[in-house]
């Protein structure tokens, strides 16, 4: 046989195997079968963002398996990263406040908060008193002095009672039975009283200054508060009181991947019931369960590592460069909202607000409805300046000024504060308080009533009084509250300018 007829023949073959191969491949078609339409199929080959996926008639390879498992558990690490930051933060405190004594004892205090501590977002202008509060033994009772704001916020950071001015004591002072999870117990008259969903609580009293003198206020808070098991009286207080003026102190959650582990600890302690079921389920997806212990193996570590990277990266670009409508307090402003969608669960018409829950979250703490439910003349109202009037990012060694119109509406005062961008504390300078209000007293006014503040590393010449120090290097951000806001506020008939670069 001639070598091209050999290969004919050969040929020939082949092509009837691939034709009677394809006929026997091909399925059937039955008594039943019906047309399929695609868009409920997927093809033995799919291209996607995370590369090439292969099914075998919809069968998914081994290979294809594990890339899209290693995806799932890469995007539910960053989505319990944005979900759980509220519990992150608060479990911040209770490593914080254990440092100087144990739970249900320990009261940490400044006369007047300053840039050594590491602290979300907090003023110079106030009395802070942080306690982390157990209930695990049972109920306890705690008396509160009269004249100070106080709230209790539980272990994932949700709302438990105020107390205080914004509380049912109205600032008279009283006496409040905090109950635990799931207690049956009696509840005895003469208490207001609070269930918490979780056994560990963050307790926050803020005092305040009496003519720019915090001893005062310290004095009545030392002198009143009280904290004891229920049953007993207040001579079994053990409360103590740690002064930690300018003393180093970080109360900021982890961005890294230890972020988990503290998690865990919440998950651990802490009752189911308290939490979203939802929530427990993505954690549970990536090895957080309660009652078993959390080991991830070399896979699950290197997802979680970049996971927490992400999650800490998509909560800050939520932060600093919102796209929510809601956001700008004022058209295409630089001045913008840091609680948005003003509720203090964060819902609105029956829908959660993601986005504004860990923008909030990232950027300060406390959970009150007080705190959302502004009324003309009291209370405090606060925006932010985020970037400069060109839309840009506030640079620590350029130099800025805010201009105040006249008759600023606060029945009480104003101030500006400001923070670093990395840690979202307080800016740290050669001032001690970064902060100017208007209680101070070398403040200068224009002649028409207005006041121009500067913000730069060196003063401009004459504007010592009005001025911030910032740090070149460093970014930085700022809040300019009013205390006691007015009618003018919240009509917007009047605004601070634009923050504008000084040239």
């Amino acid at each position: 046989m001639k070598t091209k007829e050999f290969f004919i023949l050969v040929i020939t073959g082949l092509t009837t195997i691939c034709l009677a191969t394809a006929v026997w491949a091909a399925p059937p078609k039955m008594k039943m079968t019906t047309e399929i339409p695609s868009s409920i199929t997927i093809a033995d080959k799919v291209e996607t963002s995370i590369g090439a996926l292969t099914f075998e008639d919809g069968f998914p390879t081994e290979e294809t398996a594990q890339k899209i498992y290693d995806q799932l558990d890469f995007q539910r690490a960053v989505e319990s990263v944005m979900m759980t930051t509220p519990g992150a933060s608060v479990h911040a405190f209770a490593q914080a406040i254990r440092k100087y004594g144990p739970d249900n004892e320990t009261a940490i205090i400044w006369p007047r908060m300053d840039s050594k501590v590491q602290l979300l977002t907090p003023n110079t202008t106030v009395i802070y008193l942080f306690l982390w509060l157990d209930l695990k033994k049972g109920p306890m009772v705690m008396e509160v002095p009269p004249k100070v704001l106080g709230l209790i916020d539980d272990h994932w950071f949700k709302y438990v009672t105020d107390f205080g001015m914004a509380g049912p004591d109205k600032g008279k002072g009283g006496k409040y039975l905090i109950l635990p999870p799931g207690y049956k117990g009696d509840i005895p008259d003469s208490y207001h009283v609070a269930k918490s969903a979780t056994y560990g609580n963050w307790l926050l009293i803020r005092g305040f200054l009496e003519n720019g003198d915090a001893a005062p206020g310290v004095k009545n808070i030392k002198d009143n508060f009280k904290l004891y098991p229920l049953g007993k009286t207040a001579s079994a207080s053990k409360v103590k009181y740690y002064d930690i003026s300018m003393k180093y102190l970080n109360t900021v959650h982890a961005s890294d991947v230890t972020f988990f582990d503290h998690i865990n600890d919440i998950v651990q302690y802490e009752p189911n019931e308290a939490q979203n079921s939802e929530i427990l389920g993505l954690l549970r997806s990536i090895g957080i369960e309660k009652g078993k212990p959390f080991k991830p193996d070399a896979r699950m570590k290197k997802i979680l590592k970049d996971a927490a990277n992400v999650g800490s990266a998509a909560s800050r670009v939520v932060l600093y460069r919102s796209r929510d409508p809601e956001a700008p307090v004022f058209p295409n402003s630089g001045w913008e909202a840091p609680w948005i969608g003003n509720s203090s669960t964060f819902e609105k018409n029956g829908v959660s607000l993601l986005d504004a829950r860990t923008r909030f979250h990232m950027y300060a703490t406390g959970i009150t409805p007080a705190m959302v439910t502004p009324k003309v003349g009291s209370g405090t109202q606060y925006i932010a300046g985020m970037r400069d009037s060109q839309g840009n990012p506030l640079d620590g060694s350029k130099t800025y000024k805010v201009h105040l119109p006249p008759n600023v509406p606060a029945k009480q005062f104003w101030a500006f504060t400001l923070y670093n961008v990395q840690t979202r504390s307080m800016l740290q300078t050669d001032q001690q308080f970064p902060e100017i209000s208007s209680n101070d007293k070398a403040l200068k006014k224009n002649t028409d009533g207005s006041y121009d503040v500067y913000f730069g590393p060196t003063a401009p010449k004459g504007k010592e009084s009005n001025w911030i120090q910032t740090v070149p290097g460093l970014g930085w951000h700022m809040l300019f509250r009013l205390y006691g806001p007015e009618k003018a506020w919240f009509d917007k008939t009047w605004r601070p300018s634009e923050v504008e670069l000084v040239k």
